[in-house]
């Protein structure tokens, strides 16, 4: 039920509309900007003002930046010892992320290495 004052609210809000008030206001036709925390709880938008000021990140989010860091990496170095132990890095970056979330195994992050020891086995079979 519209509350007294709601109605009249709503009556001066109609009235400016038809005056033509609303026409041509800044960021017509653009998203709002939520930056001031109106939606989150109450209790949690000063904790989370200051870790944005502070430029923290969830841990997975790190996580993933990291891992994206790692395969840049990785896709730029020759095959060497180096490629193997950033690939060995890029791995347990991968399993930890995995273990983090909390979903199925079939949403998780495949590791790296899984396609090359196939492909090691299939060219060992070819030498027999």
């Amino acid at each position: 039920m519209i509350s007294g004052f709601e109605k009249i609210v709503e009556e001066r809000i109609r009235r400016a509309m038809e005056r033509g008030e609303f026409e041509d206001l800044d960021g017509v036709g653009e998203p709002l900007k939520l930056e001031d925390g109106s939606h989150l709880p109450e209790d949690l938008r000063l904790a989370y003002k200051i870790l944005k000021n502070a430029e923290c990140l969830p841990p997975e989010i790190e996580l993933r930046r990291d891992i994206e860091k790692t395969e840049d990496l990785l896709s730029a170095l020759p095959d060497t010892v180096e490629k193997y132990q950033t690939l060995k890095k890029l791995n347990y970056l991968i399993l930890k992320l995995n273990a983090m979330r909390q979903t199925s195994i079939a949403n998780e992050i495949p590791q790296y290495y899984a396609g090359k020891i196939v492909s090691r086995l299939e060219k060992s079979k070819k030498l027999k």
